[in-house]
């Protein structure tokens, strides 16, 4: 009998049960595909990553992300909580200063920032930002997202988003609006994987937190999840969006938080940081994360 390591992990918070869970699965080198899959579909988190060694000297771990349905090319949360256990629970913050891992959409490094030798947070790099429009008439959207279209912001485009997969971006004056939002969850499902989108993501600058840049809520029905309560990917392609529509100036280096999670129960907030290099903006996202779960999973 085969027996697997397993670990359940609240990300973007400090405390247990807030924040977005992921799997994680420190040892899965010797895993089938369908293996992985059937684990993710038993953890039922919205997101499981899968750690491989791998020889390279420029990455430190193959990882492949996996919901419940099926596999997906990157995951930010679950990006955060492979890191954060593999310092916290398997000695890596006492060897290094960060960690790099290869996924389908490149290679993510994450830097660990600490308080004495307590792990703080840590911060990954995602890929380079890119926008596209999408056709979609206001009413359209708004059916899709159950908000009234006088509810959404006409001050921002509503467009693609990306920092290594498809986001639709979706501006909305207030707060209240977002939390009340009820999706059509079999239109927005077939909206979205028609289109190659991954989740919907309603935004706003009425945060209500002084704290708060922005203030957000994700649907992912296409990749069979309903609601993602703190979304590492869609609120790094968001931060993008931002720059590359001239929102935020983007020869200006910006760190700010973004609120996500309270709609569900599960409130977490991630840490942005953007700057620019020659290949245009890069955008860090970053948070804290609680290992909740440790136990192993048998195979036969």
């Amino acid at each position: 009998m085969k027996e697997i390591q397993v670990y359940h992990v609240d990300a973007f918070t400090n405390e247990p049960f807030g924040g977005n869970p992921a799997g994680v699965v420190p040892d899965a080198t010797q895993l089938t595909e369908d293996e992985m899959q059937k684990i993710a579909r038993e953890l039922n988190l919205s997101e499981t990553a899968f750690l491989m060694t791998i020889e390279d000297k420029d990455v430190d771990f193959r990882v492949r992300f996996f919901t419940p349905t099926q596999e997906i090319d990157f995951c930010g949360h679950a990006t955060l909580a492979a890191a954060w256990t593999m310092a916290t629970e398997h000695g890596w913050l006492d060897r290094a200063t960060s960690i790099h891992f290869k996924t389908n959409i490149g290679i993510v490094p994450i830097d660990f920032s600490k308080r004495g030798e307590e792990l703080q947070s840590v911060i990954m790099t995602q890929a380079t930002p890119q926008i596209k429009d999408i056709e979609a008439d206001i009413e359209t959207i708004s059916k899709l997202v159950g908000i009234s279209a006088s509810e959404l912001d006409p001050s921002y485009p509503i467009k693609l988003g990306s920092t290594g997969i498809w986001h639709l971006l979706i501006p909305v004056k207030t707060r209240k609006a977002i939390d009340e939002a009820i999706p059509n969850i079999d239109l927005l499902k077939d909206h979205n994987m028609t289109r190659g989108i991954c989740t919907t993501h309603l935004f706003t600058f009425d945060s209500e937190e002084a704290d708060w840049k922005l203030y957000t809520r994700d649907f992912a029905p296409a990749v069979g999840i309903a609601e993602d309560p703190v979304t590492g990917s869609a609120n790094g392609a968001l931060a993008g969006y931002l720059l590359l529509e001239n929102i935020l100036d983007k020869h200006t280096e910006h760190d700010f938080l973004i609120g996500q999670g309270e709609a569900c129960g599960r409130p977490g907030q991630l840490h942005i940081k953007t700057s620019s290099n020659e290949h245009g903006p890069v955008i860090q996202v970053g948070g804290s994360a609680v290992c909740t779960i440790k136990g192993t999973v048998r195979l036969r």
